[in-house]
């Protein structure tokens, strides 16, 4: 018999209910239609608000303007402000910018004890006078400013103490990542954000207004460079000051600027107005023999003299009360080559004898000389000039005494000299690559080259010998003036200068320093002037700065021999003339 075998259900399994289907009655039906309906019209309505929000948040990522996103900061409530606009290096270094802080206020009418109060207060922040925060928290106002831009841990610790009363307020401190390295150029603001000095005070509006980052034409490598140098040779020679400048000799943008003694911008209330003061861009010094550059090069662009002539500087040149002599006298007649290269303030004068004074004042004035430097920093000095433009001030003048200028305009108007004759305004900002730069043309594209020519034999054979840079080709001009004080000329005071370009094949940049009273050392036989201080500076930044620039050494025998030839021909010129002189005697 064959037995069934099904499943074997355990007695004590639950008995499983049969499936009842659910159903709705009308009302209920209707019910959970009409919330389906609604879901699905509030699902649609979060999904085209998102979508909206989204497509805004595109358009101002990719399309906005600079007015748009201004709108937009200025409309937006304070506790979301921004602050201000950053200021960056040519390369987006930080230079500037601002950070989020608490600042702490109180109402002293709901203090209870003050003199409690502001023990405890002191005791978080100890700078602050016990007995004028007393004061403050007893005086019954409705407001009064405690300690602005406090730290994270001051913050924490007077919002620890609990005093009712006290609240803070977010605001935005200015910070300076890179300190004391371009504070005059880049300068400070107050506690408020207001602009006081440099980039800072000339750009105010723009920073305040914009959040887009103010990009200046300094490298803050090059300006290491620059500032390490010349603090090297103010220290070296015992020097009361310090300036430099690097200039785009095509453009005009400024790659450095430095001013020493200066100061920490993260701290300018401590500075005292020595360090403040931008002696680049405010200072008005005699510069010395470096105007011989403008001098000689007027001269060749006038058709007054050509690179043939000369003069008898065996005598010295006596003008009224004044005698005009060299510094170390060849005592013979000299070239016009040989007159710059070896720097002799007769032969020089001689020239400017020959251009006349209202040519000399008309060339100074194309070359923006006798006005302040357009640069937009404010911290601009106005050249001083004579009272009355004599003879006498055109001999002094072409040598570099009787007019005082700026740092900032002699390497300006050296740039116009050299860079083709173009004279391109100096300015702090960045300019975008391939712009368009327009000058206006002081001298021919000819004499340009002649001045480099006699620039590299100042190099090569006169005295700025110590501002050579194996390979890279580099021109100049010394500049050693003694310095006026209370009316009077001291000797033991003076300034030394040297200003330079490079390549002299396609000069590309320029590179000033100058040294405020150096005083001479036994390795200079006691000598502070321009060869011996500052060309060495000038050679060591140029050396320093050329990789960082792109600009590499030229192969051995590159250079044309130009200068050679011109230099041979000067010294055969020289000497017939000395003959000629001496037959005549």
């Amino acid at each position: 018999m064959t037995k069934r075998i099904g499943p074997v259900i355990p007695p004590f399994a639950p008995k499983i209910a049969p499936r009842r289907e659910l159903r709705l009655t009308g009302n209920t039906a209707a019910a959970l239609e009409i919330g389906r309906t609604r879901l699905l019209v509030a699902g649609m309505v979060f999904a085209m608000a998102f979508t909206v929000v989204g497509a805004r948040l595109v358009d101002l990522a990719l399309w906005s303007t600079p007015d748009t996103r201004r709108e937009a900061r200025s409309a937006a409530p304070a506790e979301y402000a921004t602050g201000r606009a950053d200021i960056v290096d040519r390369n987006g270094i930080v230079l500037a910018t601002s950070v989020p802080t608490a600042s702490l206020y109180a109402d002293p009418r709901l203090i209870r004890d003050p003199a409690r109060a502001a023990s405890a207060l002191v005791g978080v922040l100890s700078d602050l006078s016990p007995g004028e925060v007393q004061a403050k928290l007893a005086s019954g106002r409705s407001f009064v400013w405690l300690k602005r831009n406090l730290t994270p841990r001051e913050h924490f610790e007077v919002n620890r103490l609990g005093i009712p009363g006290l609240n803070f307020r977010r605001e935005f401190q200015r910070i300076y990542p890179m300190g004391s390295l371009s504070a005059h150029s880049v300068g400070f603001t107050d506690v408020d954000s207001g602009g006081l000095s440099g980039a800072e005070r000339a750009f105010d509006k723009v920073l305040n207004e914009s959040a887009v980052p103010l990009r200046l034409s300094l490298d803050i490598r090059v300006q290491h460079i620059l500032r390490e140098e010349i603090a090297a040779a103010m220290a070296r020679f015992g020097a009361i000051g310090a300036a430099g400048v690097v200039l785009d000799a095509r453009t005009g943008e400024t790659l450095a600027m430095a001013s020493l003694p200066d100061f920490d911008p993260n701290h300018a209330g401590t500075a005292v107005d020595d360090e403040r003061f931008n002696r680049a861009t405010l200072g008005v010094y005699e510069m010395g023999s470096v105007f011989k550059i403008f001098t000689t090069a007027q001269a060749l662009d006038s058709g007054a003299m050509t690179l043939n002539d000369g003069f008898d500087t065996s005598k010295p040149i006596r003008a009224a009360r004044f005698t005009i002599t060299d510094y170390k006298p060849k005592n013979r007649w000299l070239s016009v080559p040989e007159i710059f290269m070896y720097s002799s303030n007769i032969g020089t004068a001689l020239m400017a004898m020959q251009i006349g004074t209202k040519g000399q004042q008309a060339f100074m004035k194309a070359l923006g000389l006798t006005q302040p430097a357009r640069i937009e920093l404010g911290e601009v000095g106005a050249p001083l000039l004579p009272e009355r433009w004599s003879d006498i001030s055109t001999l002094t003048i072409s040598y570099g005494h009787g007019m005082s200028v700026s740092p900032i305009q002699v390497a300006t108007a050296v740039s116009s000299i050299v860079n083709g004759g173009v004279l391109v305004p100096s300015t702090i900002l960045a300019k975008p690559d391939g712009t368009q730069v327009e000058g206006r043309r002081v001298v021919s594209e000819s004499t340009s080259r002649s001045m480099r020519d006699l620039m590299r034999l100042v190099v090569r054979e006169g005295t700025g010998r110590k501002a050579d840079v194996n390979g890279l080709l580099v021109g100049g001009k010394t500049g050693t003036s003694d310095k006026l004080v209370n009316g009077r000329y001291v000797r033991d005071k003076r300034i030394a200068s040297f200003v330079a370009a490079f390549p002299m094949t396609d000069p590309r940049y320029v590179v000033l320093v100058m040294v405020d009273e150096p005083k001479g050392l036994k390795e200079t036989f006691n000598y502070a002037t321009g060869g011996w201080v500052a060309a060495p500076a000038v050679g060591k930044v140029i050396e320093r700065i050329a990789p960082i620039l792109g600009v590499a050494p030229v192969t051995n025998g590159f250079e044309t021999d130009s200068r050679e030839r011109l230099l041979v021909k000067a010294k055969a010129r020289a000497k017939q003339a000395e003959a000629q002189r001496i037959a005549a005697n």
